[in-house]
């Protein structure tokens, strides 16, 4: 292969200066390594309780979806838990890392397999963002990004025209001006285990509200249980 490729934490890191004249061996190597998707299963499921709040228990492949939600609210653990629902199955999946905060340790812990994530680094994300996911998602599974702020609808657009072309998942963090399929919310958190000043944190359980279309259009709330770190 001709982009870089290094191996943190056993994840990949991949530079977007490379990517698009890597392009062809990007989109070989997870395409071979990504399973047919019959007509059947076109919905990537979701283990757990968080599964159970989405229609059909599950992503819709060739879709957008929204997770939104204030700093230490929980949406971070949520797109963490749809990377790692694409990887439990074998699939690939990626996230783009504009601020360069994206930590192995904590996806491994959210179970996502880090040897089929792959990790972008890109500052310069409005010249180039829509290039670099649209790229990402002819070979992807999941892709998770943090929506810029300058996006404009037309490129949504062109970006959801594209999941649906490849029956991937756009994860988008932040509001998105465009079409979802789904709409998230992390309203909050909390922690079990402390107690008076001892103790260890224990399960972590998120409040986190659903809606969207079809299925989805009702909007529903639920507490979901995440793992807690070992």
């Amino acid at each position: 292969m001709h982009y870089e490729h290094l191996f943190v934490y056993r994840g990949s890191v991949v530079s977007p200066a490379l990517i698009q004249p890597a392009r062809p061996a990007l989109v070989e190597v997870a395409g071979r390594a990504r399973p047919v998707v019959l007509a059947g299963e076109r919905r990537l499921p979701v283990p757990g309780p968080l599964g159970d709040l989405l229609p059909g228990g599950g992503l819709q492949r060739g879709t957008v979806v929204s997770v939104e939600g204030a700093g230490g609210t929980g949406g971070a653990s949520v797109v963490l838990a749809f990377l790692a629902a694409a990887t439990a199955v074998g699939e690939w999946a990626a996230v783009i890392d504009a601020e360069e905060s994206f930590g192995p340790l904590a996806a491994a812990e959210a179970g996502v397999a880090l040897e089929r994530l792959a990790v972008v680094r890109l500052r310069d994300v409005p010249e180039r963002f829509g290039q670099v996911v649209a790229t990402l998602l002819e070979g992807m599974t999941v892709v998770a990004v943090t929506v810029p702020r300058q996006m404009r609808a037309a490129e949504a657009r062109r970006l959801l025209a594209r999941a649906r072309e490849q029956g991937s998942v756009l994860v988008a963090a932040g509001g998105w001006p465009g079409e979802v399929a789904l709409r998230l919310r992390a309203e909050g958190s909390a922690w079990s285990g402390l107690g008076r000043g001892e103790g260890l944190l224990g399960a972590r359980t998120l409040r986190v509200t659903v809606a969207g279309r079809g299925a989805a259009g009702r909007e529903r709330t639920a507490e979901v249980p995440l793992r807690a770190a070992s």
